[in-house]
């Protein structure tokens, strides 16, 4: 089994795969990659299995030493990536000799990058998922320097030479189912969601993305008893500036949620760097 060391983490870099799936009864989040296309993508490239683990970089990127010979693909936000110093390329296999460092720089735009790794990150796994949950602390920490991180047995399949993705967004537009408190809001307050610009807050992270904006008024005093939440959910916490949650949301929150945004919608959040406008779309039954 091949190692990979790290040399520099960057920001926030972690081990995602496809997250926990049904275990929200035990109260333990998603996780999992925010940009699921783009780690999808990366694993395509190199020949592994759309769940295998790669890694998740935030802004910075990160800087790895190949222990032995590797194959790896770098994916969702653009950024520069290097071999040993020479240019490499970005969303397409890349083969890594041992000995080498592979360093991803900091994007040029979006937040989220993705390196997987032919065989993938081979950490243990918790609760069947691989994947670092921030608000739990279930699955490894964030990288450090200095960590040594397995590699898997390359895959025998084949493997794709490119893989188109979107751009990040110039401006994030969401779709948003109504309920289950809508009612708590009066109609105008969701018209005013629809028509009134907001932008991504500074202070989004993996467990919601926050935005800026007017404030959505309530028509109801009080607080709800706790209750479950969904990926995507938006709730209105106090202060009216809606939040979205993503992979790390907690799986109860007494906040009203005014709607939810649909899963096919979220691998863009992820990629909105702070001050990029946010569009809700509110879906009305027919």
């Amino acid at each position: 089994m091949s190692e990979l060391q790290v040399v520099r983490p960057g920001p926030l870099t972690t081990v995602q795969d496809l997250g926990r799936r049904g275990v929200a009864h035990l109260g333990v989040p998603r996780a999992g990659a925010l940009d699921e296309p783009a780690l999808r993508a990366a694993n395509r490239l190199v020949g592994n299995d759309p769940a295998a683990a790669g890694l998740e970089t935030t802004l910075g990127g990160v800087a790895l030493r190949a222990l032995g010979p590797v194959l790896i693909a770098v994916t969702g936000a653009p950024a520069p990536v290097t071999v040993d110093g020479r240019a490499a390329a970005w969303g397409a296999p890349v083969a890594v000799p041992a000995g080498a460092v592979v360093e991803v720089g900091a994007a040029t735009a979006g937040v989220r990058g993705y390196l997987a790794v032919a065989g993938g990150i081979a950490v243990p796994p918790v609760l069947g998922s691989r994947s670092a949950d921030l608000l739990s602390g279930l699955g490894p920490a964030p990288l450090a320097a200095g960590d040594r991180l397995p590699v898997g047995t390359p895959p025998y399949r084949d493997r794709a030479d490119l893989v188109p993705l979107p751009a990040p967004p110039a401006e994030l537009v969401l779709r948003l189912r109504l309920g289950p408190r809508a009612d708590w809001f009066a109609p105008s307050a969701v018209d005013r969601l629809a028509r009134d610009g907001y932008r991504v807050s500074a202070a989004s992270n993996r467990i919601g993305l926050r935005t800026e904006g007017p404030v959505v008024g309530r028509t109801r005093a009080g607080e709800l008893p706790s209750e479950g939440m969904v990926l995507g959910a938006v709730q209105i916490p106090p202060d009216g500036q809606p939040v979205v949650f993503l992979a790390d949301h907690p799986t109860t929150g007494g906040y009203p949620v005014i709607g939810v945004v649909p899963a096919d919608d979220l691998a863009a959040a992820a990629q909105a760097r702070p001050g990029t406008p946010v569009r809700f779309v509110p879906l009305r039954e027919k």
